[in-house]
């Protein structure tokens, strides 16, 4: 048993209690961070967000200098490039002209062209192709087939009279400025024939069928009666310049 004096001091079976001067101590300490606990995360972000500012500021430094031309100009290592490999044109023949356009007119046509095999299904073996195609066309007189005696002048020089070969139209000129193809459909076995071998000249029938069709377009537009007015007009202005005051201007049957 123990002694009366030491009824106050700890041991085994009754260990001392923290008194208030000891919990005074403890709270005065600074406690140490416990084993195994995560790290802060401001110092790596801090890191992070000094970078992405540096390179922030690098990228407005570079722009900066490029507008003020002290610098050459950035390109873009993968921008597309155009190579012109074309051979130099070469003057085929010159021909002299006598012809006095009188009018002209554009045209517009829609072709709608399919090429297609039967009893194939059209998601095998299809071309489909639609086309806006833009024309110009002219009408002319051509004064170098103005036949010998075609210009007869009266005896007191006051009156003219002159045969002319009727109008005719030009050629087709397609404006492919003008003119694409708004719609496509091909099928299967087109487009394979395309990856083993192409037809640079796959267009061409499209082409030819919207001049065709332009032709017909001017030749029932009137194109060439308004040739032969512009053209009558033309002449009698000028003869009557010239001094001659009853001017006759006749044409020719095609």
């Amino acid at each position: 048993m123990a002694r009366d004096g030491d009824i106050n001091e700890p041991t085994r079976e009754f260990p001392g209690y923290p008194t208030g001067d000891d919990l005074h101590a403890r709270s005065s300490l600074t406690p140490d961070p416990a084993t195994g606990a995560p790290a802060s995360t401001n110092g790596p972000v801090r890191g992070l967000l000094w970078v992405l500012g540096a390179a922030a500021l690098v990228v407005v430094v570079l722009l900066g200098v490029q507008a003020s031309g002290i610098l050459p100009d950035f390109r873009n290592p993968f921008a597309n490039e155009q190579t012109d490999r074309s051979q130099p044109t070469l003057l085929k023949s010159i021909r002299d002209l006598s012809r006095y356009v009188a009018a002209e007119g554009d045209f517009q046509v829609v072709v709608d062209l399919q090429n297609d095999r039967r009893n194939v299904p059209d998601f095998l073996l299809n071309e489909r192709t639609l086309f806006v195609g833009a024309g110009r066309i002219e009408a002319y007189v051509d004064f170098s087939k103005i036949a010998d005696g075609a210009i007869v002048e009266s005896a007191d020089k006051k009156s003219v009279e002159i045969k002319l070969p009727a109008p005719q139209l030009g050629e087709t000129n397609l404006d492919l400025d003008k003119s694409y193809v708004f719609a496509q459909q091909r099928g299967l076995l087109n487009r394979l024939n395309d990856l083993v071998a192409g037809d640079p000249n796959r267009q061409q029938q499209v082409y030819k069928l919207a001049e065709d069709r332009i032709t017909a377009a001017a030749r029932d537009s009137g194109l060439t009666a308004r040739a032969e007015q512009n053209t009558r007009k033309m002449l009698e202005g000028l003869l009557r310049s010239l001094g001659y005051e009853k001017v006759t201007v006749t044409y020719t049957a095609p």
